[in-house]
């Protein structure tokens, strides 16, 4: 499968939930598909003016193809992944959770070495013990040639979306 298709497949099952921007540029990298979902959560006491409580959860989504893949490559997208989270997530007392989710696609063959550093990437952080929520980062890597996904354990609870 070429990229073009595969990224508008992408595309498609996303923008129903949600808000898809094409070649949005963060830092200092070129993101292909950037996906941004918000949701929030209300119970109220006999009228929307007497909330008993609220919640928001938050997903961002970075997509970036690159045709050669390199350790250097995939550290860099790791660490772009990683501010995010200060540009992005805003902890007050209504946050529950955000997710990002880093997805790289490529053709080139899989590396034992690069396969590794995706299986072991880890990242959450909570805001003040909890009680301002936490985010967690979700990391894919596709490969178009044959078709395996590879996937961080946070992100095997997505990796039904990218599959080809």
């Amino acid at each position: 499968m070429k990229y073009t298709e595969y990224i508008e497949k992408i595309e498609k099952k996303l923008k129903r939930h949600f808000d898809i921007e094409r070649d949005y540029g963060y830092k200092d990298l070129q993101i292909d598909l950037y996906a941004k979902y918000h949701i929030r959560n209300e119970k109220y006491m006999a009228t929307k003016k007497i909330p008993i409580y609220a919640f928001e959860n938050h997903e961002y989504c970075f997509i970036k193809y690159l045709d050669l893949l390199t350790e250097e490559k995939l550290k860099k997208f790791i660490e772009i992944l990683k501010l995010s989270v200060g540009d992005f997530v805003h902890p007050h007392s209504e946050h529950m959770s955000s997710v990002i989710t880093g997805v790289l696609v490529t053709d080139q063959e899989e590396d034992k070495k690069i396969s590794n550093i995706v299986r072991k990437f880890k990242f959450h952080k909570s805001f003040a013990f909890g009680l301002k929520g936490w985010v967690d980062i979700r990391l894919i890597l596709v490969h178009l040639g044959n078709g395996d996904i590879i996937t961080n354990k946070k992100g095997k609870e997505v990796s039904e979306v990218y599959k080809l």
